[in-house]
């Protein structure tokens, strides 16, 4: 979609001709498409000028625009009092834009495509543009409205994909052109809703556009004739008559009628899907892909293809079997019949592809006139049955009469089962998707697929039908062709058999097994039966060849659509196309050659089978399509073809995998595995598309459902998981605290990386949107399972409050605050800090847990350069511009960023070596990324907080990076009861299921920690002591009410001795706990409104310095650890 142009405010004194726009600030500009011209300007104009622009051209001059020069636009009319003067820009080609909406299309033109169903406009235009459409020059809104409006009626060309073939794309007036300030740039508008195309659609649409001239089927020649070609096949003239003979008429008619089930539902389920949307080239792929998405499109595409191109192989052996038997017929063996068929179907592929190649303009003529010559010979038969000639009743052929009729109702399987015979009619009944295979090349696929496709299977069941109980009524079983093989007529009264009825004794044949004749051994029966039977023959070929002809070209054109999709990235070069109808060329000697290769073997009873379950898998992923579609419920789900059920469609899916395994188990396993394989091949690439499939949407369905239901079962502790609100600021941005986080919460809990944006600046709410997007995509792509979730707030207290109570979604809520340590706390304006410990204060307010994290080489590296061209290379968009954000932030604010900066910068800008300690930070960074390998995480589990301290070092050392790590527990005890209390902590640890390699009772904290340390914890809190005794009472409470973060004489020493128990903290931390991989201890808490801000960071300041990574651990004091079961 073309992104919309800006709005600018004009002087009074500009002309109607000004070009003059405000560019948008580069570093405000979210990336997206870039508007290739301007719609429309406003511009301000005095309320007297109003009445002289009065003589200006009123609107209903649309005819002004196509005569003006693409450089001089035509000006429209205004409002009736003149405030707004709205300047038309004239249509690039020179021509009209748009007409009315109640014109009709011009004649003779159409864009790539001609939709019957569809009566709306189209442009006048043969070439590829997008046109902006402008309300002033059109007199529809005038008379409409009574006033000239941007707004814009309904138009289905509001509705078009880019670069659509239907049609032009216009762009209707943003939201943001309408609702925003006259003075404020209005916002790009980014693709809407998946509406983009991929870049191979976009390829392939532009294509279909620039093409004139190109052949389009209707109905009837493009789905009806070449279905009905594709089923009648061989099996009509050469097989029928001997499952007649197997089976009976009854069994016979109850087979066809199976097929033609099974063939009808999921003809059904193609109507529907076909009718659910546009439909472009690529048939049962293109339907399958379209709706189940590009795993399961992506692998029947590959078979089904592959399959198509095996039959024409199969089809044009079956021709040369015929031939070849001619020929021996008139003793005019070439080689020996092996050879002879092989050379035989090599010519006549060769001819064949000629014809494809020839054009599809070719191909359907030679289409229709197989389709005659076939027609013919249907008929010839049915006529012939007619006319019973006495030379034939000795081969069986006695004329329609009850008695035959009778015999051969009930079945007589001969070395054959009901199933079998089945297996050998259905493939017969398959080449329903003949006419779906084109959907590129219909006029009208909506109509047309529907339409062909299931009048194609009536007429074709009827016929199959009509020569089942026709054979089956007017032929013997078992004839001998021996004129001589009669009984006497005083035997005829006590005839048994419709045969003696006749005069005919063909007893003697069946018992020794001798007979030439009848339904079960002549498979020529109906050329016998025929009143010309050359034409019998002749229809043969026409069955074998015109389903080789449309096997031949479907394979191509269902390839060529599979690799415009870039499915599998090493066949992009079978997706280019020559000629104005866009033909594969490249496909078609890859067919080719894939058949030749077959026709060589010139031995397909063993390929067949498997043949026949690709297009079998093909029909029930097709139905299962339709079922998944209206089970997943979504409201993009509506079919203009009503004739489905999902329940029905499911139950043909069911039908053809039955069918399947009937015809052949082997092939059916086998085929299951190859479509499995492709399946996991083509989710593992997980290709860059979306085409809105019902997998996505049934993913919706059951995510909102399940939500739903989650909401109503209350929370047990067995059921605890650490949901974090992880303050990461740009999720790149701090990558050890992400790292770290998602350690614990992979797969076992959520994890939502918040964002506070705050500014002076009136927040740019569209591009919060665009960030969200694409740093979403970030974390997908380097496979973090978290959500970012940004805020504009005025400052982090309140963006945070706004997170804590708003982020997630019924039980899906975070139940831990993740900080990261503010390392910086010293050197900025302290009302920061302030702000910081507040964030702490709210969490526990709002029942939170509490995590701060603290690296000594801090976690912020947004400030060293190249960090982000990670998120431009991976998470980038097609069509997306190479930006990438740089966050301005001092080296170490490791809270939340206070006032970042997003800047466009280039990816390419020149690299700066780094100093000292952005290496140190930067490898620190990734320290978590890494196997920790054989080490510790030690865990100072100083106060139950409920076992949060202890749950997450225990999610920790479960992941694999973290496996061999051991886990040290470290707890406060008396001097006199050390071994007591590591016996107790034992026997918790134990209860609660949690592997620990050591126990360590700390005696000696209440200790006074060392002068040195107490002098520069002074030192340290000195610059931010209130220092009241020294100054007036009134003048202590000012300073105390304007800087509340200052430390006052009566709180320090009220709390002087947990400032030396976090001193002492911090000397038993070097001691024992220098060398682990991780500490984890218990947070120390600070009473609210009783100690200051400053003191609190103090403390937090003295226990943590100078450690290994630290996880500061608090829970909300509820219980998540429990040893019931």
């Amino acid at each position: 979609m073309s992104a919309p142009s800006s709005v600018s405010s004009a002087p009074a004194e500009n002309s109607a001709t000004d070009h003059d726009f405000l560019a948008p600030d580069a570093g405000q500009k979210p990336p997206g498409p870039t508007p290739s011209q301007s719609r429309f300007q406003v511009d301000l104009v005095a309320e007297a000028a109003g009445a002289a622009d009065d003589k200006t051209p009123s609107s209903d001059a649309s005819a002004a625009a196509p005569d003006a020069p693409s450089s001089n636009p035509a000006v429209s009319g205004e409002e009736a009092k003149g405030r707004f003067r709205v300047v038309n820009f004239a249509d690039p080609t020179g021509v009209g834009s748009v007409d009315s909406p109640e014109a009709a299309p011009t004649e003779g033109m159409q864009n790539g495509d001609t939709v019957m169903s569809e009566t709306s406009l189209h442009s006048s235009t043969g070439g590829q543009h997008h046109y902006h459409y402008d309300t002033h020059t059109n007199t529809y809104y005038l008379r409409t409205f009574g006033h000239n409006t941007i707004d814009a009626v309904p138009n289905i060309d509001f509705y078009r994909q880019t670069a659509a073939p239907l049609g032009e794309k216009l762009t209707r007036p943003t939201l943001s052109e309408l609702h925003d300030e006259l003075d404020k740039e209005p916002f790009e508008d980014g693709f809407a809703n998946g509406d983009e195309l991929t870049p191979a659609e976009e390829a392939a649409a532009k294509e279909a556009a620039e093409s004139k001239g190109v052949v389009k089927f209707g109905w009837i020649k493009g789905v009806l004739v070449r279905c009905m070609l594709n089923i009648w096949g061989v099996m009509l003239f050469i097989r029928m008559s001997w499952i007649v003979g197997q089976s009976g008429i009854a069994l016979s008619c109850v087979i066809v009628a199976m097929a033609t089930v099974v063939t009808t539902i999921t003809g059904l389920s193609t109507s529907a899907i076909a009718t659910n949307g546009f439909v472009r080239g690529g048939g049962a792929y293109y339907l399958i892909s379209r709706s189940l998405g590009p795993e399961f499109g992506g692998s029947i595409g590959l078979i089904f293809a592959f399959a198509n191109a095996v039959a024409v192989a199969m089809y044009v052996v079956g021709f040369a079997e015929t031939v070849v038997e001619l020929l021996i017929g008139m003793d005019a063996v070439m080689t020996d019949e092996v050879n002879d068929i092989r050379i035989i179907g090599t010519i006549t592929i060769i001819i064949l592809l000629g014809i494809s190649v020839a054009g599809m303009e070719w191909e359907a003529k030679a289409q229709i006139f197989l389709l005659v010559v076939l027609v013919t010979a249907i008929f010839n038969y049915f006529i012939g049955s007619f006319i019973p000639m006495k030379s034939k009743e000795a081969k069986g052929f006695l004329g329609y009469d009850a008695s035959i009729m009778w015999e051969n109702m009930g079945p007589d399987f001969r070395g054959e089962t009901f199933f079998s015979v089945f297996a050998i009619f259905f493939p017969a009944a398959t080449g329903i998707l003949a006419g779906a295979n084109i959907s590129g090349d219909l006029a009208d696929p909506q109509m047309a697929i529907p339409k062909g496709t299931l009048l194609a299977i009536l007429i074709t069941g009827i016929v199959y039908l009509g020569v089942a109980i026709s054979t089956g009524s007017c032929i013997l079983r078992d004839a001998s062709g021996n004129v001589n093989d009669t009984i006497s007529s005083h035997l005829m009264a006590n005839c048994s058999t419709a045969a003696c009825k006749f005069g005919y004794d063909f007893s003697t044949c069946k018992n020794e097994d001798t007979c030439r004749y009848g339904l079960h051994r002549d498979f020529q029966v109906m050329s016998l039966v025929s009143g010309f039977g050359p034409i019998i023959t002749a229809g043969i070929f026409s069955a074998t060849l015109s389903s080789a002809l449309a096997s031949l070209v479907s394979a191509p054109k269902v390839f060529q659509a599979l690799c415009k999709d870039n499915i599998y990235p090493g066949l992009q070069m079978f997706a280019k196309g020559y000629g104005k109808n866009n033909e594969p060329l490249r496909g078609y000697i890859l067919t080719f050659g894939i058949g030749l290769a077959f026709i060589l073997i010139a031995e397909l009873n063993t390929i067949a089978p498997i043949i026949s379950n690709f297009f079998l898998a093909s029909y029930a992923l097709i139905n299962f399509s339709v079922f998944h579609a209206s089970l997943a419920n979504s409201p993009g789900w509506r079919p203009s073809f009503k004739y489905y059920n999902m329940w029905v469609s499911l139950a043909g899916a069911i039908l053809c995998c039955g069918v399947m395994f009937v015809i052949n188990w082997a092939a059916a396993l086998l085929t299951n595995v190859i479509v499995m394989a492709l399946y996991i091949y083509v989710s593992h690439k997980k290709p860059d598309v979306n085409w809105g499939s019902s997998t996505q949407a049934l993913t919706y369905h059951q995510a909102l459902t399940h939500t739903l239901h989650l909401s109503g079962v209350e929370d047990h502790i067995k059921n605890f998981r650490p949901q974090c609100l992880v303050m990461t600021g740009y999720p790149n941005s701090r990558p050890a605290l992400l790292d770290l986080v998602h350690s614990f919460t992979k797969n076992v809990g959520m994890m939502i990386c918040g964002h506070i944006r705050t500014g002076y600046r009136r927040p740019n709410f569209k591009e919060l949107a665009t960030d969200q997007a694409r740093y979403q995509r970030w974390l997908l792509k380097n496979e973090t399972k978290a959500f970012y979730t940004p805020v504009f707030a005025e400052d982090l207290k309140q963006g945070c409050q706004y997170l804590l109570q708003a982020a997630g979604l019924g039980r899906l809520k975070p139940n831990t605050l993740v900080l990261g340590f503010k390392n910086d706390w010293r050197d900025g304006d302290m009302m920061n800090v302030e702000t910081y410990i507040s964030m702490i204060h709210d969490a526990f307010d709002f029942q939170f847990g509490a995590v701060i994290l603290r690296l000594k080489e801090g976690l912020d590296v947004s400030h060293i350069q190249g960090q982000d061209e990670s998120l431009s290379s991976q998470e980038k968009p097609s069509g997306m511009k190479d930006v990438i954000v740089s966050i301005d932030t001092s080296k170490d604010s490791d809270a939340d960023s206070s006032k970042p900066s997003s800047k466009a910068t280039n990816k390419k800008s020149p690299t700066v070596p780094l100093n000292v300690s952005d290496q140190r930070l930067l490898e620190a960074s990734q320290q978590f990324q890494k196997k920790q390998g054989k080490g510790t995480v030690d865990v100072w589990w100083l106060f139950d907080d409920g076992g949060l301290t202890l749950l997450i070092p225990y999610l920790l050392t479960n992941k694999k990076r973290w496996k061999e790590c051991k886990i040290r527990v470290f707890i406060g005890g008396k001097i006199n009861r050390i071994d007591h209390d590591r016996r107790a902590m034992a026997t918790l640890l134990s209860k609660f299921r949690i592997d620990f390699s050591d126990i360590t009772v700390l005696g000696d904290i209440n200790t006074k920690p060392k002068k040195e340390h107490m002098a520069a914890f002074e030192e340290m809190i000195e610059p931010y002591r209130l220092k009241e005794d020294d100054m007036e009472q009134e003048a202590a409470e000012r300073l105390k009410n304007s800087e509340p973060w200052r430390i006052t004489d009566n709180e320090l020493e009220l709390y002087r001795a947990k400032t030396h128990r976090q001193i002492r903290l911090n000397e038993l931390l070097k001691e024992h706990s220098s060398t682990a991989n991780l500490i984890v201890i218990s947070l120390p808490l600070a009473r609210k409104g009783a100690v200051s801000s400053a003191l609190y960071m103090a403390w937090l300041e003295a226990l943590s310095k100078d450690l290994p990574p630290i996880l500061l651990v608090r829970g909300n004091h509820q219980s998540v650890l429990t040893f019931y079961s």
